[in-house]
């Protein structure tokens, strides 16, 4: 079993079936389960997921993504622990403040591998995440 940490684009994604990330993410999904893998992500993840619904006031679209995030993944709280990590990141690397909780809270958990979009992470090391790499580069 892997721990696959998701970041906020790739339920983004998924949610507005934005082509082709969501047919790969889709294929993903299918063979994590095959293999038994475990979907992880922040609060802060499902925070940012529901702003758009929450702002057009759909509350039947907030109770189906707060919903499908937290039945299908771990949901990592920030707290006291994290922030540690967090103020490591953002004292050796100049990267966003989301990106740096993101990294955090993953590298908290001990993730095999961090899946994102965001172009500056991927050639970030980080101590306890296995990898980064972006959608279309995952292994199927």
């Amino acid at each position: 079993m892997r721990r696959i940490f998701f970041d906020t684009n790739i339920f983004i994604y998924m949610f507005e079936g934005l082509e082709p990330n969501r047919s790969r993410l889709i294929e993903i999904r299918r063979r994590m389960l095959e293999r038994g893998d475990k979907i992880v992500t922040s609060a802060m993840a499902l925070g940012e997921v529901l702003v758009k619904p929450t702002k057009l006031g759909q509350t039947s679209l907030i109770e189906q993504y707060d919903r499908a995030i937290r039945t299908t993944a771990e949901v990592i709280a920030f707290d006291a622990q994290v922030a540690w990590r967090y103020a490591t990141l953002r004292a050796t690397h100049n990267i966003r403040n989301a990106d740096a909780i993101q990294l955090a809270c993953a590298a908290h958990f001990g993730v095999d591998l961090f899946i994102t979009n965001d172009k500056p992470l991927h050639k970030m090391d980080v101590p306890g995440i296995g990898f980064i790499a972006p959608l279309d580069k995952i292994p199927l």
